[in-house]
C-alpha cells in the first residue's frame, strides 16, 4: 500500500496517526491466530469434538440394542481445515490551505477470513467389523491389559464369558446365569498376584506362530497361596509354572483356556444397565431386563434416562424422545467407555488402528 499524506492541521495528522497504527494493530493481531499459533487450538478442538461425539455415538449404538434397533459405527477417517485471511486498508484526504474551506478526510478497512474444513467418515463395514465388533477378544489381550496394572476384577467382568469352565455371571436374556463363585475367586486372586508382580505373560515362536505362556512366579512368597489357589480352581498342574493361554476349552492340566466375549457381546452386556422408561416396557418396544440382572452390582454400565436433558453428564443422547446418561460421577460406566476404546483397537488384527488424521494448512 502507498500513501502520500500531507497535512498542515495538527489535529488531523492525530487523527490519521491513530487510525494508521490501529490499522496496522488489527492487521498483525489477525495473523497471529494463523500458522504455528493455530495448532494447539484446533488440534485440541478437533480432539475434543471428536471424542465427544464417538462416546455420544457409542452410548446411542448401547441404547439400540435394548430397542432392537440397528446400530451404526462411523469413524472420523480424516480431518482437513484450510484457512484463509486477507486484509485491505485504504486512505484518502483532501487538505485545503484556505481557512473557508474544510478538510476532508475518507478512511476505507477491508477484511476477509474464511476456514473451509472438510470432514471425512466411514462406515464400519467388512473385515474391519469383524475385527472390531465380531471377532472374540484375544486371551492375549486381557492378559496383557491385567499386566499392565488395569483393574483386574473389571477386565474379567466385561470381557470373559469362562475360564476353564467356569462361568461369569451374563445379564442379556438369551445367555442370562448367576456367577459361579469360584469366578470371582479366581479373579480376585489373579488380580492379588498381579499386585504383588508374580504373574508374567511370555510369548514363544513355534512354527511361525506366537504362542502364550501365563508364567508363575515361584520366589515370590506372599503370591504363592493365590497362585495354590488359582491352580486348584483351573485344574491346573500344581507342579508346573508356565501354562499355555489358549481360547475357549482347556484340553488339559497345562493350560488356561479364556473363552472371551466380543465387543459386540459386551456391548449387548452394557444395554442390559439402562433404565429404560416403563412405559416403552409396557408398550413392547423395548426388550425387559431379565431376572440374572436384577442386581445392580452385576451390571457393568449404568445408563440412566429421563425427560428432560441432565445438566452434567458424562455422556448424553437422546433416542425416542427420551434423553438416556451417564452421570459424570459413575467412575465405572466412565472407565468402561476407556476400554471400550481401546478394545476396538486392540482387537483390529493385521493393521494399526484407523486413527484420524489431522491436516491444517494456512495461507
Amino acid at each position: 500500500m502507498k500513501l502520500r499524506l500531507f497535512v498542515r492541521n495538527s489535529s488531523m495528522r492525530t487523527i490519521v496517526r491513530s487510525v494508521v497504527v490501529l490499522a496496522a494493530a488489527l492487521a498483525i493481531t489477525a495473523c497471529q491466530t494463523l500458522g504455528s499459533e493455530s495448532v494447539p487450538r484446533d488440534r485440541l478442538g478437533y480432539a475434543g469434538a471428536i471424542a465427544e461425539s464417538w462416546k455420544e455415538l457409542m452410548l446411542l449404538n448401547i441404547v439400540k440394542q435394548r430397542y432392537l434397533d440397528t446400530p451404526v459405527y462411523l469413524d472420523v477417517s480424516s480431518v482437513i481445515s484450510s484457512y484463509s485471511l486477507s486484509t485491505d486498508v485504504n486512505m484518502s484526504a483532501n487538505i485545503v490551505p484556505r481557512a473557508s474551506d474544510s478538510n476532508s478526510l475518507g478512511l476505507g478497512a477491508s477484511g476477509s477470513y474464511t476456514q473451509s474444513p472438510t470432514i471425512s467418515y466411514a462406515p464400519l463395514t467388512g473385515e474391519r467389523l469383524v475385527n472390531s465388533l465380531l471377532r472374540p477378544i484375544p486371551p492375549e489381550t486381557v492378559f496383557a491389559m491385567v499386566s499392565g496394572g488395569h483393574r483386574t476384577d473389571f477386565l474379567f467382568r466385561a470381557t470373559v464369558r469362562s475360564i476353564n469352565g467356569i462361568y461369569n455371571t451374563s445379564t442379556t436374556p438369551r445367555h442370562a446365569r448367576p456367577v459361579d463363585a469360584r469366578f470371582n475367586q479366581v479373579v480376585e486372586a489373579i488380580g492379588r498376584i498381579e499386585q504383588t508382580v508374580a504373574i508374567r505373560l511370555r510369548i514363544d515362536k513355534r512354527d511361525g506362530h506366537a504362542v502364550t505362556f501365563v508364567v508363575f512366579q515361584r520366589d515370590v512368597e506372599e503370591a504363592q497361596a493365590d497362585i495354590l489357589l488359582v491352580k486348584d480352581a483351573l485344574r491346573l498342574d500344581s507342579k508346573r509354572d508356565e501354562f499355555r493361554l489358549v481360547f475357549g476349552s482347556a484340553r488339559g492340566p497345562d493350560e488356561i483356556a479364556l473363552n472371551t466375549r466380543s465387543i459386540q457381546q459386551v456391548l449387548a452386556e452394557l444395554a442390559t444397565g439402562i433404565d429404560v422408561p416403563e412405559q416403552d416396557l409396557l408398550d413392547g418396544r423395548a426388550t425387559a431386563r431379565d431376572r440374572a440382572a436384577a442386581d445392580d452390582t452385576d451390571v457393568l454400565m449404568h445408563i440412566r434416562s429421563g425427560n428432560e436433558q441432565p445438566a452434567d453428564a458424562f455422556a448424553t443422547v437422546r433416542y425416542r424422545n427420551h434423553w438416556f446418561w451417564i452421570d459424570d460421577r459413575d467412575l465405572n460406566s466412565k472407565r468402561m467407555f476407556v476400554f471400550l476404546t481401546m478394545f476396538m483397537s486392540l482387537t483390529e488384527s493385521g493393521a494399526l488402528p484407523q486413527t484420524p488424521v489431522l491436516t491444517i494448512p494456512a495461507r
